[in-house]
């Protein structure tokens, strides 16, 4: 769908054959582009900012056999986007006016979780599968809820995580942050979800420091 349905519609061109590739190349981007052509942007992007920050200068020094990987999230398909998903009901969700994240919750949560674990524990955190060699201690896992509750009008951030050892290895725990009583409004949300994601973080270092 298309929200521009004039300018998509303007896409008048017919090409010889030689440019017919680069032309159905450019048609997908611009019709990819299209919907947000003409739309009224919001005023301000949500993202997280950790309470816990490492300072500038040297960081922790070690062997890879004592470090630790953050590992890409999963997250179930009402977060798969850069909006703010509601509960209404137990059946239904919607997404909360003018709440709209920089990137999807389970980026920005990685990378979250990454910085709390690095500071908090001191160990070498590895975010990226760019290295030489894989640390044996992994932390990966599931974004289950990262949104508002309207029936209680709370915030809720719960992550079921999996962290895996030497060997076959393996732990499971579900952490949980509920922050009760948040007007249903973009900014007292977003402040709220920043208040429950870094408390999740701050639980997860912990377990696995």
């Amino acid at each position: 769908m298309c929200d521009t349905q004039p300018i998509c519609d303007g896409l008048k061109f017919r090409p010889g054959r030689a440019a017919t590739g680069l032309f159905l190349a450019a048609l997908s981007l611009s019709l990819a582009g299209c919907i947000s052509l003409g739309a009224e942007p919001p005023p301000s992007l949500l993202t997280l900012t950790p309470t816990n920050v490492s300072p500038a200068g040297a960081g922790p020094n070690g062997t890879m056999s004592g470090a630790i990987m953050v590992m890409e999230l999963e997250a179930p398909a009402k977060l798969e986007v850069q909006r703010l998903p509601v509960q209404i009901d137990d059946a239904n969700i919607a997404y909360l006016k003018d709440a709209y994240w920089v990137e999807q919750p389970a980026r920005l949560f990685r990378r979250l979780l990454g910085e709390t674990i690095r500071t908090r524990s001191g160990r070498i955190v590895v975010d990226t599968a760019e290295v030489a060699a894989m640390p044996t201690d992994t932390v990966r896992g599931t974004l289950r809820e990262f949104g508002y509750d309207a029936r209680s009008q709370s915030v809720i951030v719960r992550f079921d995580a999996i962290r895996s050892g030497a060997g076959d290895q393996v732990r499971t725990r579900r952490f949980e942050s509920i922050v009760p009583g948040v007007a249903a409004e973009a900014g007292p949300v977003g402040a709220a979800m920043n208040t429950a994601a870094n408390d999740v973080a701050g639980q997860v270092a912990d377990w696995v420091g």
